[in-house]
């Protein structure tokens, strides 16, 4: 669990594959307006809106998709990268994160 001191403090448990995310309300809110905006980009192909409009409504999903993903790339390096470098355990969870970034497009 995280103290209240540090909500990065036992994020993650990579044996068991989870994280306990210290900005999940804030992280599901914005995926729940992505899901939204998803759903209107169909809808704007479905009634064939002007080609420019759905475009820059697919660039504002993706930004939204890139708030979260840096989000959880951030609390993802001051909790569970920082806490396995603690632990001995740095080598393996940098490179980890160097194959998940070498298939990131930017």
């Amino acid at each position: 669990m995280t103290s209240p001191d540090d909500p990065h403090e036992g994020c993650c448990d990579a044996a068991e594959r989870q994280t306990i995310q210290p900005h999940k309300a804030q992280l599901l809110k914005r995926l729940k307006r992505v899901e939204g905006q998803v759903r209107g980009i169909a809808n704007m192909v479905e009634t064939n809106r002007y080609c420019v409009d759905i475009l820059t409504q697919i660039q504002a999903a993706r930004a939204a998709l890139d708030a979260v993903s840096l989000q959880i790339l951030q609390d993802h390096l001051k909790g569970c990268v920082q806490n396995a470098v603690k632990e001995g355990e740095g080598e393996r969870m940098i490179e980890e994160m160097a194959l998940v970034l070498s298939k990131w497009k930017g």
